[in-house]
């Protein structure tokens, strides 16, 4: 249909209405894939995604928090608590409920003490939690402390007094290099035990059995689902699963034996071992000084840490442990042993000392401790007496191979794999090893003074514990432990006659008439044999490798020899072996042999070590 407009323009309907029916066709197809696009979309959202939808807002809404579990007690053999979980209280802040925070903080610094360091990690905290969360200031609160503050509580809006559990060390520094101690968690704790299982732990073994075992003190964590609001605050408890506690840790060591072994030192820093000889068991385990792992806890001090640091006779230092001395004398049982097997000597060789020993083509002299030398003797009195012309002359007769193979038979030169960690292996000398350390050949005046323990020889006293142990065995012992039991072994293999002279010489030292522990015969409750030794620390110029003890009576402490002893008892069926290393001691028969002596002593009174009549 065709018409004309007003203007005489001509329109034709027809086509006009075609157009617009298409465009309304258009649009209707259109939001048709719209709504159908929807109801797929929407379909999509309530049944297929479904799940993944609702787990987010469930995410929302609720959270899981985790729970610290209880850590574990640390027990010594009889039961005794070493280390425990003691009722703490720590200060604490809701910033949401404390208006003029800043002001809060320094009003509670006049009620109690809040250090710098206390301060940055509460600021710190502050910044990664939310306003209505508690944040610690201050722990392990005193009671005046406590006190104080409940006192003045109504005038601290927001502040709160938290029970909570610390660890606490009731023995202090008796055990603090075998139990250790707990610390703050850092970030390299995260990485090393991961932070699924620590992430509501605040503290962590940093040393010690604390730290050697934390697998087995830590626990299982526990897990809260709590539904929460917008803001992240907790509406209700949806769900509970209980941490598991820690298991606790029974040790082989004697508390009392600890303390007796700790006080049989006396004034001198050093170490003391005692070991059953068949089973392994550490029955006390000694580096003195010590120092309160309970300052480590909750952060030590500046100044606390500083005085450990720098004080004299560094208490931090584990000397059982890392502690590596020149062995002295109390080597010479293996040298002989050494000499025997090869068929160098029998116990019947006698050699002649006139105080002083030369290589042949060489004017060196070795001198003995007794200037005026021995006389001749055989092993029982080379050993009794200590004669160093004795054992120099067999180290030259053995040479440095052989005695580093007797000697790495009993294993030095290497750590005795004690549950703890940082034990140092010690020096077994060998020409590879010198070598390889110096870049030099071995020459012979190094044998010599190898044969009485000096030179590049070091050992530890643990180490020196389980040989003699070994040695006592007659070549059969278990390494060392602390809490998991270890397996007998056979580490060599003498004959029992080389055993027998060894046993003699080393029962003349405490019994024989002219040995150098017959002083501490007399107050023994059992035979005990044993070696002396010397570690030399200073040497005049000429002196020779190791002077008579009472030579350094006129030198200052700090150059003073140090004392060893190594012993065992009962002779015939030997149970214990003690080690006592005495720093600046001067010599082994004065104080190291007196100590060993109050330490089995001690052993017998707590029924630790069976009753013998002693020869």
């Amino acid at each position: 249909m065709i018409a004309r407009e007003s203007d005489g323009t001509i329109r034709n309907e027809r086509e006009e209405m075609q157009l617009v029916q298409g465009r309304f066709r258009f649009v209707m197809v259109a939001m048709l894939v719209v709504f159908v696009l929807l109801g797929w979309r929407f379909g999509t959202l309530q049944v297929g995604e479904h799940e993944l939808y609702a787990a987010r807002a469930d995410d929302n809404r609720i959270r899981l928090n985790a729970m610290a579990p209880n850590r574990g007690l640390i027990l010594d053999r009889q039961g005794r608590v070493l280390a425990e979980n003691r009722p703490a209280y720590r200060l604490a802040i809701v910033p949401e409920r404390t208006p003029g925070l800043d002001e809060t903080i320094e009003r509670l610094s006049d009620l109690v003490p809040v250090t710098t360091e206390e301060l940055r990690r509460f600021q710190r905290q502050r910044e990664r939690s939310r306003r209505f969360e508690s944040i610690t200031l201050k722990t392990n609160l005193s009671e005046d402390e406590v006190a104080r503050l409940a006192i003045h509580r109504h005038r601290l809006p927001g502040v709160e007094i938290e029970p909570y559990l610390t660890r606490h060390y009731p023995h202090g520094e008796l055990l603090a290099h075998v139990v250790g101690y707990v610390g703050r968690i850092d970030e390299r704790d995260l990485r090393r035990l991961g932070r699924e299982q620590y992430r509501a732990t605040s503290h962590v073994g940093k040393t010690g059995i604390e730290r050697y075992y934390e697998h087995l003190l830590h626990g299982q964590p526990g897990l809260e689902r709590v539904e929460t609001n917008a803001q992240g605050r907790v509406l209700r408890v949806l769900e509970r699963t209980d941490p598991v506690p820690g298991d606790d840790l029974v040790l082989s060591l004697d508390l009392e034996l600890q303390r007796a072994a700790y006080e049989a030192l006396g004034d001198y820093a050093g170490a003391v071992v005692v070991l059953d000889v068949e089973t392994g068991e550490v029955l006390a385990l000694v580096s003195k000084p010590g120092f309160d792992p309970n300052l480590f806890v909750h952060g030590i001090s500046q100044f606390d840490y500083s005085s450990l640091l720098h004080h004299h006779q560094r208490p931090l230092f584990n000397r059982f442990l890392a502690g590596g001395y020149e062995p002295g004398s109390t080597i010479k049982p293996f040298i002989a042993l050494a000499g025997l097997e090869s068929g160098a000597i029998t116990p019947q060789t006698r050699v002649f000392s006139r105080g002083w020993f030369e290589l042949p083509g060489h004017s060196r002299r070795y001198r003995d401790w007794r200037r005026e030398g021995h006389g001749w003797v055989d092993l029982q009195l080379a050993l009794a007496e200590s004669v160093n012309v004795y054992f120099y002359q067999l180290a030259v007769d053995l040479g440095i191979d052989r005695i580093s193979r007797e000697l790495a038979l009993f294993g030095i030169g290497r750590a005795t794999g004690l549950d703890l960690h940082g034990e140092i292996s010690g020096v077994l000398p060998t020409r590879t090893w010198k070598r390889a350390t110096y870049g030099e050949p071995w020459y012979p005046g190094e044998t010599v003074i190898t044969g009485i323990g000096q030179g590049f020889t070091v050992i530890t006293p643990l180490q020196l514990a389980h040989a003699t142990a070994a040695l006592a065995g007659r070549g059969t012992t278990a390494p060392p432990w602390l809490v998991v039991p270890t397996e007998a072994a056979r580490m060599v293999e003498h004959a029992d006659e080389y055993w027998d002279a060894v046993f003699n010489g080393l029962e003349a030292v405490v019994y024989g008439p002219s040995g150098t522990a017959r002083a501490v015969a007399r107050d023994l409750p059992v035979p005990m044999a044993g070696k002396t030794g010397t570690s030399q620390v200073f040497g005049r110029p000429g002196d020779g490798v190791e002077p008579d003890e009472r030579e350094h009576d006129d030198l200052p402490e700090h150059l003073r020899n140090h004392a060893l002893f190594a012993g065992f008892a009962p002779i015939d069926d030997p149970e214990l072996v003690v080690v006592v290393v005495a720093e600046h001691g001067g010599g082994g028969a004065r104080v190291a042999a007196p100590a060993a002596a109050s330490v089995i002593r001690s052993a017998v009174e707590l029924d630790l070590l069976k009753v013998e009549q002693a020869p």
